[in-house]
């Protein structure tokens, strides 16, 4: 079919056509310097290595975070450990969603934090979990952050922290730039159903048909995990001997343990001079439940286990709304008091702990879990659920109770126990000494990082 242009179309036809002969001739040329020029500015930043810039230069360590907006264990590890990083390493961050507490803690260093103009928030609707929207959409903002490549490049290593969001920069990072994966638990959502069941331990959904849902998905993601394995300049390793035993489990890799940390400033065994006493809202004797309120950190039923105790409880970690308010009425029917606090300071959750009877979980295999660890500094007995990494920190009647989930009975008597002065010492000082043995310090959490960047 012939196409009729009138006069003025057709000069316009004939120019349009010239110009696209032009771009058809110089996009392969501009396509390959600018191909070159990445290989070059690839290679200056490996021939500038840290090595050759004096003795006293430092290695450079790019840490990454996908998120750190729930400012929960594992981020509140990151930032005490950053100042301890700082005297080993050159440290810059990134993170696609920036807290106040972050912020504040580079501006004090003088760290460069990396940051989208927009901060990400974790797709959260059934149709993105299916589609495993998260990686995509997070992959899309780490491109969007300014300097981020330039950041990459330049890094001696790249310490990635698991987490939303966060496996996806890995996209990103040349086979030449050495990776160590923080990897602090499988993906749970995808290998286990326990975040698929409401606060009360119900099935959201079909569990069989979430599980078929997720298919893709679980494939994805051992799929990431397997190819981060395969490469030259690697490492993953766990948090716990729980951990690297599940990683063995869904991924069928050997990964090695870098424990988290914990500093006695933050949690001393002696009170600070600002540190909270009392607070109104709840009175004592009270226990202390540490985590966001879920099924999977195992809220319900510690209320439950507390019926009849003349025990109340103080939850940190907040929660949804509408699940707070069946833990209400949960609490309500167990005749148990429960004050749900807001996002306390360090010293008001050092106070906290001081007062209470215990701290106390009975979440769903938690990976490591920091808050027996941070119970045993205070001196505050720890009971804990016999499940995940607990047991890599607690033994039984030694430094803190492991419990069968099911023994009322035995959760009961562990509550009597904490109110004896004699076993409460007894306890802190068997804590204190189980952190000595491995070794828990910031320090030491830095030097293991060392460590992992010198096999390299």
């Amino acid at each position: 079919m012939k196409l009729l242009l009138h006069e003025h179309d057709q000069a316009q036809y004939w120019t349009l056509n010239l110009l696209l002969e032009q771009v058809k001739r110089v996009l392969p040329q501009y396509t390959s310097q600018r191909i070159c020029l990445k290989r070059e500015r690839e290679m200056e930043y490996q021939m500038s290595s840290y090595a050759g810039q004096g003795m006293d230069a430092k290695p450079r360590l790019l840490v990454v975070k996908g998120s750190f907006s729930v400012m929960g264990g594992a981020e509140r590890d990151i930032l005490r450990n950053l100042p301890f990083l700082k005297q080993l390493f050159t440290i810059q961050v990134a993170t696609l969603d920036v807290v106040s507490e972050l912020e504040l803690l580079c501006q004090e260093l003088k760290f460069p934090l990396l940051k989208p103009n927009r901060y990400w928030e974790v797709p959260k609707d059934p149709l993105s979990i299916i589609r495993d929207s998260a990686t995509d959409s997070s992959l899309k903002f780490w491109k969007e952050i300014e300097g981020l490549d330039e950041a990459i490049l330049e890094s001696d290593m790249i310490h990635i922290i698991s987490g939303d969001g966060s496996l996806s920069i890995i996209d990103l990072i040349p086979k030449s730039i050495p990776i160590h994966l923080h990897l602090l638990e499988p993906h749970r959502g995808l290998h286990e159903d326990v975040l698929h069941r409401k606060i009360n331990g119900k099935p959201k959904r079909n569990l069989t048909l979430t599980k078929a849902l997720l298919s893709k998905a679980r494939k994805r993601d051992i799929s990431m995990i397997k190819k981060l394995s395969s490469r030259e300049k690697s490492s993953i390793s766990g948090n716990s001997k729980y951990t690297v035993s599940r990683i063995k489990e869904i991924y069928d890799i050997e990964a090695g343990l870098l424990w988290p940390s914990i500093s006695f400033d933050e949690f001393s065994s002696e009170p600070q001079n600002d540190e909270k006493e009392n607070f109104d809202e709840i009175s004592k004797p009270y226990i202390v439940n540490i985590g966001r309120a879920s099924w999977a950190k195992g809220t319900w039923e510690t209320i439950s286990m507390l019926e009849n105790t003349g025990l109340s409880m103080a939850h940190v970690g907040g929660g949804s709304s509408e699940e707070i308010n069946q833990l209400i009425s949960h609490a309500k029917s167990c005749n148990v008091t429960v004050w749900f606090a807001p996002r306390l300071t360090q010293n008001e959750l050092s106070g906290l702990l001081r007062g209470a009877r215990a701290s106390v979980s009975m979440a769903h295999g938690e990976p490591f879990g920091l808050t027996p660890i941070e119970a045993f500094s205070i001196g505050t007995p720890a009971l804990f659920v016999n499940e995940g990494g607990f047991t890599d920190t607690i033994t039984d009647s030694e430094n803190g109770r492991l419990i069968d989930r099911s023994d009322t009975k035995e959760w009961v008597h562990a509550l009597e126990q904490s109110s004896d002065i004699k076993i409460r010492k007894k306890w802190a000082e068997s804590g204190k000494e189980r952190i000595k043995s491995l070794n828990l310090t910031c320090d030491m959490h830095a030097d293991r990082i060392f460590q992992i960047f010198e096999k390299f």
